[in-house]
C-alpha cells in the first residue's frame, strides 16, 4: 500500500502524523509526504523514512488582506502541482492532517479518484479541513464531540496520535537527566512556541515565589532561555530528547492548549494549568480545547488576558488544593490507541481504488 500524507503550516499539523507514518513503514507500506517548498515540514520530518515532495502553498486567511489575492494564485498552482504529482506517484490513499498545504493535495486526490482520509486535532475544525469537507471520505477526530456541519462521509473518533516514547517515560530517569532533586516537587512550563512570549514573561516575573515551592523546568524556545541566577530555576531553549521522562517527573505542567500537547498531558494524566493562546493571536482553537478540558474537570485554565504573576500563583495553589479531584477526573480520560485506529481506517479505504 502507498499512503501519501500531507499537512503543514505549523508543527501541530506535522508532528502527529509522524507516529502514523512510522507505523505504516513498520508494516512495510510505502509512505510519501507532501508539504511546502519552504522545507519547514521536511525539517520536522527529519529521520522519518519517507519521500518528501514540496508544492506551492498560500496561507488560508480568515480576514481581508491584499496577500489573499496573491495567495489565490499560489493555491491554484499548488492544486496543479499536486494533481500531476499524484498522477506520477499513484498513491492508494491520501491522509491529510490539515493546514494550508493540505487543501490542494486533498482536492487533487479527489480529482484523481484517490480516497482521502483526514484527521482533525482540535475541538473545532480548521479552515483547511472545512474547505476539504466535500472531498474527504473519512473524517477522524481527536475529540468525540467534533463535527463538521454538512459532512456526509464517515466520521470516526480516534483520539490524537501520540509519539510512542510518551508512553514509556520514566520519572526517575527524568529527574536524573535534568538534575532535579528527589525531595522537591517539579513544575514544568512548556513555553517553547512562537506564541508563548507572554507566558514566558509571566513565569520569569513569578520565578522567586515559584522556586520557593517547586523545581521549575522552563522550556522557553530558541533564543529565549535567559540565564536567571535563581536556585531551582532551570531554563531550556528546547528538549531534543527526554521530554517524556521530564513530563513523567513533573508534578504539575503549565502549557498552552494546542490539541497535541493537551492530549499528551491528558494521556499521561498530569495535573495541568492551561493558558490558551488568545483569540487575538489565533482562530480561538486553543480556547475551545482548554474549555473542553476544564469542563470535564481535567485541567485548570487561565485565559491569557488574565495571566499575571499573582493569578499564576493563585492558579497553582488552587490546582494543588483540588489535586485529588483533578486526578479522579483524569483517571476517567479514555486513552485511545489513535495510531492503530487511523491505520485501520487508512487500510479500509485502500481497496476502494482498485
Amino acid at each position: 500500500m502507498h499512503v501519501l500524507v500531507t499537512g503543514g503550516g505549523s508543527g501541530g499539523h506535522v508532528i502527529p502524523a509522524i507516529p502514523v507514518m512510522e507505523a505504516l513503514r513498520a508494516q512495510g507500506h510505502q509512505v510519501s509526504y507532501v508539504g511546502t517548498t519552504s522545507g519547514y515540514e521536511e525539517r520536522l520530518l527529519n529521520g522519518v523514512d519517507m519521500q518528501y515532495h514540496g508544492i506551492s502553498s498560500g496561507k488560508l486567511r480568515r480576514y481581508l488582506s491584499f496577500e489573499n489575492l496573491k495567495d489565490v494564485f499560489k493555491v491554484l498552482l499548488g492544486i496543479v502541482q499536486a494533481f500531476f504529482l499524484l498522477g506520477r506517484l499513484r498513491p492508494d490513499v491520501v491522509f491529510s492532517k490539515g493546514g494550508f498545504v493540505a487543501f490542494p493535495v486533498v482536492l487533487a486526490g479527489w480529482l484523481r479518484r484517490v480516497p482521502v482520509i483526514s484527521h482533525e486535532s482540535d475541538f473545532s475544525p480548521g479552515l483547511a479541513n472545512r474547505l476539504s469537507r466535500p472531498f474527504v471520505r473519512t473524517l477522524c477526530t481527536s475529540f468525540a464531540e467534533t463535527r463538521i456541519p454538512g459532512f456526509s462521509g464517515r466520521e470516526v473518533h480516534t483520539g490524537s496520535p501520540l509519539r510512542p516514547e510518551f508512553l514509556t517515560g520514566d520519572a526517575v530517569r527524568g529527574r536524573a537527566r535534568f538534575d532535579l532533586p528527589a525531595d522537591r516537587p517539579v513544575l514544568v512550563v512548556i513555553g517553547g512556541s512562537l506564541g508563548a512570549r507572554k507566558l514566558n514573561e509571566v513565569v520569569r516575573l513569578a520565578v522567586v515565589p515559584l522556586t520557593k515551592r517547586y523545581e521549575v523546568v522552563h522550556i522557553c524556545g530558541p533564543g529565549n532561555a535567559e540565564d536567571l541566577q535563581q536556585p531551582g530555576y532551570h531554563p531550556l531553549e528546547y528538549i531534543s530528547e527526554g521530554l517524556a521522562d521530564l513530563l513523567m517527573a513533573a508534578d504539575i505542567v503549565i502549557s498552552r492548549a494546542g490539541a497535541n500537547s493537551l492530549f499528551e498531558l491528558l494521556t499521561l494524566r498530569k495535573l495541568c494549568l492551561l493558558v490558551p493562546l488568545s483569540a487575538a493571536a489565533s482562530r480561538g482553537d486553543q480556547i475551545e480545547n482548554a474549555r473542553y478540558a476544564e469542563s470535564r474537570g481535567f485541567s485548570l485554565v487561565i485565559e491569557e488576558p488574565a495571566l499575571r504573576p499573582e493569578t499564576l500563583i493563585e492558579g497553582l495553589v488552587s490546582l494543588e488544593r483540588q489535586a485529588d479531584s483533578y486526578r479522579e477526573r483524569l483517571a476517567t480520560f479514555e486513552r485511545k490507541d489513535a495510531v492503530a485506529a487511523l491505520l485501520d481506517e487508512i487500510k479500509a479505504l485502500a481497496p476502494a481504488r482498485h
